[in-house]
Formats: C-alpha cells, structure tokens, sequence
C-alpha cells in the first residue's frame, strides 16, 4: 500500500522536474530554434526518457513551453496600468515585460515549424491583442503614427524585442541596457509626426 506522503513527493518531484525541463527548452530555443530533445534534456539535467515521460514530443514540448512563456507575460501585462498617456503606457509595458516577451518570441518562431499556425494564433491571441489595443488608443489620441496599422507596428515591437534578445545572446548587448534602448527605438518608430520621439 503506497503511503499518502510518497505520492505527494513524487508527485512534487514530477513538477520540479516538468519545471526545469521547461525552463530549459525556453533557455534552449531562445539561443537556438531547432534546439533538440536532447539538448534540452542535458540543459534541464535529465534524461531524455524523463523529458518523454513529460511530453509525448519535441512538439508537446515546444507548445508547453509557448504556452507557459505566454501564460507569464500575460499575467504580467494584465497587472500593468496601461492607462493615462499611450508612450508611457508603451514604455510601461516594455520596460515591465520585455525579457518574458523577447523569450516568447524566440520559442514562437520555434513553434512556427512545429505547430499548425491555428493553433499559434490561438495561443498568441491574449498578448497580442493587449498590445495592439493598447497602439490603437495611441492612434485614435495622436500620440503614435497613425499611417500604419497597428497589427504592423506590435510586429515592429517584436523585431526589437527579438533582436534585443539576439543581441544579448550573442554578447553584443548587456541586459542592463536593453529596456532603454527597446523604448527609445520603439518610440521613435511610433512616433506622430508632430510628436517628438521621446518621452
């Protein structure tokens, strides 16, 4: 007979062991988007057979994954007061939720080649449409360009953000610097045309 207290450790082994694996495939697929199995298993300390014991597959995988990363940065927007003035609102929103962003983005792209693109709208469909809410408002009070449209200026935000994370990776930029100049670029590329490009 299995004592009550067993089943509780292992089921909190479980979890700490489905947390490191995702932390790992988030790590993995943020420096590489074809990060493998195994990669992500050595990364997360386990074995393979331990990372399928979790997730039938590589695609099970990446989906929990994306769904975690999003799941986290929507909490994160959602507690945000994005009311008031839309460039501090912006700056508000990218100076609080970048990184998690920036990490989403790269799994995303992993997810591009391995889940049907239904399925990534779906998952996508809260954060995106708090940021593009939150470009329209900017429009429609003319304090971002409104001669664009605001599915392009989120993708914009995206481009930074990734590249910002890119850049990280690589070494060319120091983390401590990347919300300024994600502001300052995002900013400028928003900007009314009789609105300086700054806060």
């Amino acid at each position: 007979m299995h004592r009550p207290g067993a089943r509780t450790a292992r089921r909190a082994d479980a979890e700490q062991n489905t947390a490191r694996i995702l932390d790992a495939a988030a790590a993995c697929l943020s420096r590489s988007t074809t990060a493998s199995v195994g990669e992500i298993a050595q990364a997360a300390g386990v074995g393979r057979v331990t990372v399928y014991g979790h997730f039938p597959s590589r695609e099970a995988l990446i989906e929990a994954t994306l769904t975690r990363l999003l799941e986290r940065g929507d909490a994160v927007l959602a507690g945000l007061d994005l009311t008031g003035d839309p460039r501090q609102a912006l700056r508000t929103l990218i100076e609080s939720s970048w990184r998690l962003i920036a990490d989403a983005g790269a799994v995303l792209e992993a997810a591009q080649s391995t889940l049907p693109p239904g399925r990534i709208r779906e998952l996508h469909a809260d954060p995106a449409r708090r940021v593009e809410e939150l470009i329209r408002r900017g429009q429609a009070e003319g304090a971002f360009r409104a001669d664009l449209p605001p599915s392009w200026l989120a993708s914009v935000l995206h481009y930074v953000l990734k590249g910002a994370a890119a850049d990280i990776a690589g070494g060319r930029l120091d983390p401590s610097d990347a919300p300024h100049l994600i502001v300052a670029t995002v900013l400028a590329a928003y900007a009314a045309s009789d609105e300086p490009d700054h806060l």
